[in-house]
């Protein structure tokens, strides 16, 4: 004797489940997982400092995210491939254009005097069109993002014609040029842009 399929559309999600046996399934598989691990030391209160933990914070567990985490990467279109032209730029708002140019800046380096050196490494106008040449926003949104942090200078007391001089001053460093992204990007969050 056969058993009938289920109708699946007709069933709700939780008919659904307990049809295909999946609930029972999960409550097998979970009664099977070992208890929860004993808690870590904690502080031994007034008496004491807190014992050590017994591994470096942050070794285990942790994976190394790419500068694009969380953004989509840009897919040529069947049109795109015959028509052989690049995939169509992957929208992303100013905030998320300098909060980009912020992560690949972290990966690839920084340097200064150029838009790219020899090692990769690039300035605050060459991440923001690497970020750009990897299909993430217009040059719109580059220039947008741009004025952004122009605001953000002028505003700080920091008139200078462009972010490249800035950025090329001698002394800056790259700490100043993430603090600058950052800030840029906040007020651009502020804006709705």
């Amino acid at each position: 004797m056969t058993v009938p399929a289920p109708p699946l559309d007709r069933l709700d999600a939780r008919e659904l489940a307990r049809e295909l046996g999946l609930v029972e399934e999960i409550e097998r598989y979970l009664a099977g997982l070992p208890g929860p691990a004993a808690p870590l030391p904690g502080p031994s209160g007034p008496s004491g400092p807190a014992a050590p933990a017994p591994y470096p914070p942050g070794v285990h567990g942790s994976v190394r995210q790419p500068w694009n985490h969380g953004h989509p990467l840009p897919r040529r279109s069947l049109l795109d491939l015959l028509a052989r032209r690049p995939a169509r730029p992957a929208e992303v708002t100013v905030a998320g254009h300098l909060r980009l140019t912020s992560r690949y800046l972290a990966e690839a380096g920084w340097t200064q005097g150029a838009l790219w050196d020899d090692r990769g490494r690039v300035c605050l106008l060459g991440a923001q069109t690497a970020v750009l040449a990897h299909g993430y926003g217009t040059a719109y949104t580059v220039r947008r993002a741009r004025a952004q942090v122009m605001e953000v200078l002028h505003a700080t007391g920091r008139p200078v014609p462009s972010p490249d001089v800035w950025n090329d001053r001698p002394g800056r460093r790259q700490a100043e040029v993430h603090a600058l992204l950052e800030r840029a990007r906040a007020r651009a969050h502020a804006l709705g842009i």
